[in-house]
């Protein structure tokens, strides 16, 4: 069902917009913008770039994806754009050196595996989903030349990431300079009304608005959402950090992932990560602050997320699994099996073993967490570090790593 711009208030609008938004650049501009939307019933265009370097997302990508949807919710048209060309150039993104280019078989992967996991939140039936290859792939040096011409040297060095690593006498390729270019001329070919991104994407969303003008369009509104600190509650999400929560993990191990984040980070987690009203989160704090047990809310989250990238069924079942295994000091009835064929009258020792099973990265990972008694053979903490493996055994690694040993 088509949604009416014209039913909806300002007010209304301007309040789901800027909830959890660290920046509106410049906020009277979008005010104005939203007012005409509303006036003419003509949806504004809202512009997500995804790179598509890594094949997988976790929830602090999904961050600006909720917003996005609140966007779709509102009636505004969304344009998700992948990168497909300039994926193959690389956004230094903070990095201290360039970004590894990507080949056009890898971006083709990525971009599917991408349009999977962002149709778990965005309506597929209206979402626009374009590649920038198709404007981009058709510039002669001539038209790379006049793009360059629409911004200075010093301009791009703004880039905090370019400032650290010229004072630093880091090299810097040239061909990194033309990304900010190339995503700000997405712009300009969409003719964007407001752009999404990151906070650390500020100068990209910037460049865009200052390019569209070069080419006698209205600025677009540039909207940052702020970077969601992963499961330590102290640094951002990501996976090379290990604090991660993918949305394509399975069930169980997201809900023991979120049971596992810090109280004070509950209701930001609601608010940055689902689409649960901010009414709702307000009356969730206050029952924290009167003596509410935060366990309660910390199972409605893994439930919400649950829900919405796999089904409430599966979320009823993780629920139904984390007291089963945590509340009770059960084994889990549905766990990974691992067909042994390595020789079981052969005594191991248990972190090779932990890695043969796939439950550590490496041995080393493995000897760390028998050493601090995360290690349970048959739901009995093991105290010796050479095993014989046995007929139908279950080896526990931490809380939520399961396998059963079978022949």
């Amino acid at each position: 069902m088509e949604v009416d711009l014209v039913e909806q208030s300002l007010e209304k609008q301007m309040s789901i917009i800027k909830r959890g938004a660290v920046e509106i650049i410049p906020e009277e501009e979008l005010v104005k913008k939203v007012k005409k939307a509303i006036k003419d019933n003509k949806p504004l265009k809202v512009k997500l770039g995804l790179d598509p370097s890594a094949p997988d997302i976790h929830l602090g990508h999904t961050v600006v994806l909720q917003k996005m949807k609140q966007f779709q919710d509102l009636g505004h048209d969304i344009y998700i754009i992948i990168g497909d060309f300039t994926g193959r150039i690389g956004d230094p993104s903070g990095k201290s050196s360039a970004r590894k280019q990507l080949t056009q078989e890898e971006v083709l992967i990525n971009s599917e595996t991408y349009k999977t996991q962002i149709f778990k939140v965005l309506d597929p039936d209206k979402t626009k989903l374009v590649f920038n290859s198709e404007w981009l792939a058709t510039f002669s040096f001539e038209d790379v030349i006049r793009l360059a011409a629409k911004t200075t040297v010093a301009r791009i060095l703004e880039r905090d990431d370019f400032q650290t690593r010229y004072k630093n006498n880091q090299p810097i390729g040239v061909h990194e300079f033309f990304y900010p270019l190339m995503q700000g001329y997405d712009s300009v070919a969409l003719e964007a009304d407001v752009e999404l991104g990151g906070n650390d994407q500020k100068f990209n969303l910037l460049m865009g608005r200052q390019i569209q003008k070069e080419y006698d369009l209205p600025g677009q509104i540039a909207i940052t959402m702020p970077i969601l600190e992963g499961l330590d509650g102290v640094q951002k999400m990501s996976k090379s950090l290990g604090n991660y929560v993918g949305v394509d993990e399975a069930p169980n191990e997201i809900f023991g992932k979120l049971m596992s984040i810090k109280d004070e980070f509950i209701c930001r987690y609601f608010e940055l990560a689902t689409q649960i009203s901010m009414d709702e989160i307000e009356q969730m704090r206050e029952a924290m602050d009167n003596g509410a047990n935060p366990r309660n809310y910390k199972i409605a989250l893994a439930k919400e997320i649950i829900t919405t990238y796999h089904s409430k069924e599966a979320a009823d079942e993780a629920e139904k699994n984390f007291i089963q295994v945590f509340s009770k000091n059960q084994i889990p009835e549905d766990i990974p099996e691992y067909r042994f064929t390595e020789d079981k009258e052969e005594i191991y020792w248990i972190p090779k073993l932990l890695h043969i099973l796939k439950l550590v990265s490496s041995t080393s990972e493995g000897k760390r967490m028998f050493e601090q008694g995360a290690v349970r053979i048959n739901s009995a903490k093991a105290e010796n570090s050479q095993l014989k493996v046995e007929d139908q055994m279950v080896i526990q690694v931490g809380k939520r790593k399961f396998v059963k040993i079978v022949f």
